[in-house]
């Protein structure tokens, strides 16, 4: 017998929340008539009317629902598209705060709210009746309770003691053959042995996953046999994605994820999440489907112009209205929600921008969403890095975050790659190149971007590559993108690569050209792991993964992305470095200072940075401003703070000799690192008298410490 129904005092939590004797559901859907809850037994699903409970929530308590329970929403309301309005009953609604999600799309024009044709083209105009159930996923009901141990707050690494490693949950582990099979590819596959082993002896603090949010992919790839991988087009925004677990019940997916968050702690490894919060996967309205945001309140949901037209920021066809109170409490509630009951450390925001333009379109770093994530009890506790930029009027935003937010730090990528590449391409060549005063100031921690009231250089996430573009290996190996397996003619995909090939388009078996190639791999991981402000490697760059010259590898599912394991000596060598240099940095102490260097004097005429030319004299203005300027000489002075010091030699001219620097209480310099030698175990014994020459033939960095 079912109990009458309840009447709500106040609105409820959104979402479900499992109770004594059932689940009382809840849904925000402003502008709806009517609202259903959709129970389903298998394929046999019954329909409940929902109450409306006020300020646009709908409500209903199930004694016939508990843990397990399948279920979806249905919404009547007004069709009218040049309006805004996009209600359809037909189609089953995904819960927005859905804990699990079980079932794929399966795409067919039923899972459209408008007719279309079987190559998904249409009339937005004209409201689609059929039925989407079969096609769409379900909302599960799972059971949020956990034993995590002693696991009560994580690893908690300082902003200035990271190295992030940003990764993807499958292809990490897909290849791997110390993984057990049925674990590769898998959260449990992140978490095993041999995994956290690679990460921990890498010298990375902190793990930063692709997105893990439920997601679906694009038509556009179904049509061409391809699928998402990045997975940055979400369905689901409180569910982790089901495909990523060896376990296929929704609750165990659930456990799952926390399971490699715990294992993932006790290895001493935080967990950060990249999220998508401005955009969906349900794309325009005029040319996308109905899962969940569109059909409960498209007007709320949504960025509309005056013709109900979606307003696009992202480049995905619709942009997130997170000035609107449900979608703000949307993201708010999200977020809180992977930080209590998953435990995570931090997130980094795709497309930041979008999050924080204001009302007129402009970005306001004091946007009430941004202000809500810096100043809530749990949130402000955790990693927040804004990806700072967005495809919107004046998108590109680098530096301009508020306090309590980094940022990736495009600047930083972009000089590194034209010092390392563009400049020794230009100099083969008898051309001058950029300089090197830029190059200065991303080592000092890029003050000129990030110096702004209350912060420091840990607001700058500093990065050569990233899931998108080359891996290193690559920038090295190709001048141009060759994307031609995306199915778009080559045309998606960036053309600002700021890479050189070394002589040779694609892979080469010159051993000189592979030399020279893994060399500059070298200078690339040496000047990333040893600037001021906090390191992001990209997974497979400690081994010189390649993506075969392809730049956006979003839909390639395959060998092209994921991780291989089989590593030569050259890669084994290079790995060496990768854990030689993360060493080095957690060494000196004076590249992670919380402010930036003053470069002053003290009253001991000591300044903390100081900067020398190839000759070991202080550059002078000139010197500074000269493009033929191959060389700088920074010497990072810790006598002050009773610290290590240090000396970083950067040359990308041919060969040569740098003349080290003459300081105070400095006697000679000892080699720690040299990139021309391509396993550091091999490195020999060497210091050098100040004042002296040291020959550095090709393209260099070299790693030096003072002795009396």
């Amino acid at each position: 017998m079912t109990a009458p129904p309840r009447v709500f005092a106040r609105p409820p939590k959104p979402g479900v929340t499992l109770e004594r004797g059932g689940v009382t559901f809840c849904v925000y859907a402003g502008h709806a008539e009517r609202v259903w809850l959709c129970l389903f037994d298998g394929e046999n699903e019954t329909r409940h009317a929902m109450s409306d409970v006020g300020g646009g929530q709908w409500a209903i308590f199930r004694d016939d629902a508990g843990l397990g329970t399948r279920y979806g929403y249905r919404v009547r309301g007004r069709w009218a598209p040049d309006q805004g309005y996009r209600h359809n009953e037909a189609k089953l609604l995904l819960d927005p705060y859905a804990q699990a999600v079980d079932g794929e799309v399966t795409w067919r024009p039923e899972v459209f709210g408008h007719v279309v044709d079987e190559a998904f083209h249409g009339d937005d105009a004209v409201r689609d009746e059929r039925d989407s159930a079969p096609y769409v996923p379900r909302s599960v009901v799972v059971d949020e309770t956990y034993d995590w141990g002693d696991d009560a707050s994580g690893p908690r690494v300082p902003m200035a003691d990271t190295v992030f490693y940003e990764t993807h949950v499958a292809g990490f582990s897909r290849l791997n053959p110390e993984v057990p099979e049925h674990l590769r590819g898998t959260y449990a596959g992140l978490a095993h042995p041999a995994s956290i082993e690679h990460l921990r002896s890498l010298g990375v603090t902190s793990v930063e996953l692709l997105p893990v949010h439920a997601f679906t992919d694009e038509p556009h790839l179904v049509k061409l046999g391809l699928t998402n991988y990045w997975g940055y087009n979400t369905l689901g925004f409180l569910a982790p994605h089901a495909a990523y677990a060896s376990a296929t019940d929704p609750q165990a997916v659930t456990r799952e994820f926390k399971d490699t968050v715990k294992a993932l702690h006790a290895a001493g490894l935080e967990v950060i999440l990249d999220v998508v919060y401005n955009h969906t996967a349900e794309q325009s309205g005029h040319e996308g489907a109905t899962f969940s945001l569109r059909g409960l309140d498209n007007r709320a949901y949504y960025r509309l112009d005056e013709h109900g037209r979606d307003i696009d920021v992202t480049g995905c066809g619709n942009s997130v209205d997170v000035r609107h109170p449900a979608a703000m409490r949307l993201v708010l509630d999200s977020l809180r929600h992977w930080v209590t009951t998953y435990h995570v450390d931090g997130f980094r925001f795709d497309l930041a921008v979008t999050l924080g333009r204001a009302p007129g379109d402009d970005f306001d770093p004091n946007a009430a969403l941004l202000m809500a994530m810096r100043t809530d009890p749990v949130l402000s506790q955790v990693k927040l890095v804004a990806e700072p930029w967005d495809i919107g009027p004046n998108g590109w935003r680098t530096g301009q975050f508020p306090p309590g937010f980094s940022e990736w730090n495009d600047r930083f990528r972009n000089t590194v790659r034209d010092f390392w590449l563009g400049d020794v391409a230009r100099a083969g060549a008898g051309q001058p190149g950029q300089g090197i005063a830029d190059l200065a100031t991303r080592l000092a921690g890029s003050r000129d971007l990030f110096a702004g009231p209350l912060r420091r250089p840990q607001a700058g996430v500093n990065y050569v590559t990233a899931h998108d573009g080359f891996p290193m290996a690559d920038l090295t190996a190709y001048d141009s993108k060759h994307n031609e397996a995306n199915g778009e003619h080559n045309h998606d995909g960036t053309s600002d690569n700021r890479s050189w090939n070394h002589g040779v388009e694609g892979q080469s078996d010159d051993p000189s050209i592979r030399a020279a190639r893994l060399r500059t791999v070298r200078n690339l991981l040496g000047t990333l792991l040893l600037s001021a402000g906090v390191p992001m490697m990209t997974a497979g760059d400690e081994f010189a993964r390649t993506q075969g010259g392809n730049n956006n590898a979003y839909c390639q599912d395959n060998e092209t992305s994921w991780l291989s394991w089989d590593h030569d000596a050259d890669q084994r060598q290079l790995v060496a470095t990768t854990c030689h240099l993360t060493s080095l940095r957690e060494r000196f102490s004076v590249l992670r200072h919380t402010t930036f260097f003053p470069g002053a004097s003290d009253a001991s005429d000591v300044a903390d940075l100081r900067w020398f030319g190839a000759h070991g004299r202080t550059l002078t203005a000139d010197e500074w401003n000269d493009p033929s300027v191959h060389t700088v000489q920074a010497h990072f002075d810790g006598s002050r703070e009773h610290e290590e010091s240090l000396l970083l030699v950067l040359h990308n001219g041919p060969g040569d000799e740098v003349t080290l620097p003459e300081s105070a209480g400095v006697n000679a310099w000892e080699v720690l690192w040299d990139s021309s030698v391509p396993d550091p175990a091999q490195l020999a014994p060497e210091t050098i008298p100040a004042g002296s020459a040291r020959p550095v033939n090709g393209p260099t960095m070299l790693v030096l410490t003072p002795t009396s």
